[in-house]
């Protein structure tokens, strides 16, 4: 009986499963290394990203990684100022999405939500109706919003006047290697307030693209929010 299992263990792997496990190595490493995507089950990046968003990962944004690891292979370049990018939890090593605010060396202050980059104060105006109304209309009067600017790359943010949060830090210095993540959701996001710097080799790559979205379930998409670009 053993012999008879071992024989078709054997014609079962020269057939088809070693193809089938060449093919799950390659499909897991293209996964790994080169792109995946993310879906979004907070709303820490409301009103840029919402909840039931999946988001497409540029993971050769700027290196080549070794497939299942952080190891870096090759670096062309590094995250910057505004990119929306996904990472590891240097608090317990989930898998996040942020916004890039502070980069090695900046001396990042934050006072009263108000975001002060190497001691200058980050420039907000108002926002297009456009970003506003993916919120619930219903939910709008809860909220301020506004387009916040790094080096003139806009972005929106959202404010929850009521609700505690950590709206205020005196100035750090950012260590080499290191970056500083904000939610666009100010004051409903655990982020770089709560867990600290994110290590570079931390970064597993950027976030361009909402590819599809839904509203609870694959039966209400949000078609309008289709192959929107992020910013």
């Amino acid at each position: 009986m053993r012999a008879e299992w071992r024989n078709k263990l054997i014609r079962f792997w020269r057939g088809w499963g070693f193809s089938l496990v060449i093919a799950i190595l390659i499909g897991t490493s293209f996964k790994s290394a080169i792109a995946d995507w993310n879906d979004i089950p907070s709303g820490s990046m409301k009103p840029t990203i919402l909840i039931g968003d999946r988001v497409f990962v540029n993971k050769l944004a700027y290196d080549l990684k070794l497939p299942y690891t952080t190891r870096h292979l090759l670096k062309w370049s590094d995250p910057q100022r505004g990119d929306i990018v996904v990472f590891y939890s240097p608090e317990d090593g989930k898998r996040l999405i942020k916004r890039v605010v502070g980069l090695p060396r900046d001396t990042i202050a934050m006072y009263k939500n108000q975001l002060y980059i190497n001691g200058h104060a980050i420039k907000y105006e108002g926002l297009g109706h456009e970003v506003i109304n993916q919120i619930a209309p219903d939910q709008q009067p809860h909220y301020l919003f506004f387009s916040e600017s790094f080096a003139g790359r806009k972005h929106a943010v959202m404010l929850t006047p009521t609700r505690p949060s950590l709206h205020s830090f005196s100035p750090v210095i950012i260590p080499e290697g290191k970056y500083f993540m904000l939610g666009d959701n100010r004051d409903n996001s655990a982020d770089s307030r709560v867990f600290g710097f994110v290590d570079r080799h931390q970064i597993v790559g950027r976030a361009r693209t909402v590819v599809l979205s839904r509203d609870g379930s694959f039966l209400h998409p949000r078609w309008d929010r289709f192959f929107r670009d992020l910013s």
